[in-house]
């Protein structure tokens, strides 16, 4: 569905939902460890769920070539499934020490990529293979941004 800049957009937020087994184990990662702020919580009869600020979203699609590349500069081989989570953060470096500190594994440390960003990747609560990333500055804005789409002010 295409839209014209006169009308609004049709989807006003992404919001990604994990099913975590260890839900306090999960929510005290996110929340407490990576700093994501609680928004909302609910309860039901059955159970829990908190939703929680990430800033802006982007939904990244990615050709399996592309995605292999990826994983190739990240980590050294093809290790992601079909869904991976990206958090830009301020320091990379520090955060997967915190976050590793925190329970999360970590699958490659800190990389320079050829997209200029300082990326890690990591195993974390809920099943989610997250990358890391710290955008490290001085393109022209024709860069490759952190999933690799030349100039695009949205990866920048």
């Amino acid at each position: 569905m295409s839209q014209s800049s006169e009308t609004s957009p049709a989807v006003r937020e992404l919001r990604l939902v994990v099913t975590a087994a260890d839900y306090e184990q999960a929510l005290h990662f996110y929340r407490d460890v990576l700093g994501l702020p609680e928004r909302a919580a609910f309860a039901s009869p059955d159970g829990r769920v908190t939703i929680l600020e990430a800033g802006r979203a982007t939904l990244e699609i990615a050709d399996p070539g592309h995605a292999d590349f990826i994983d190739e500069v990240e980590v050294g081989r093809r290790v992601a499934g079909h869904l991976r989570v990206a958090f830009q953060v301020d320091d990379s470096a520090a955060t997967t020490a915190e976050l590793a500190a925190a329970g999360a594994e970590v699958i490659a440390e800190p990389v320079r990529t050829p997209w200029n960003s300082l990326n890690s990747r990591l195993e974390a609560p809920g099943a989610l293979q997250l990358t890391l990333f710290t955008e490290l500055g001085g393109g022209d804005g024709g860069e490759i941004g952190e999933g690799g789409a030349v100039g695009d002010p949205a990866t920048e």
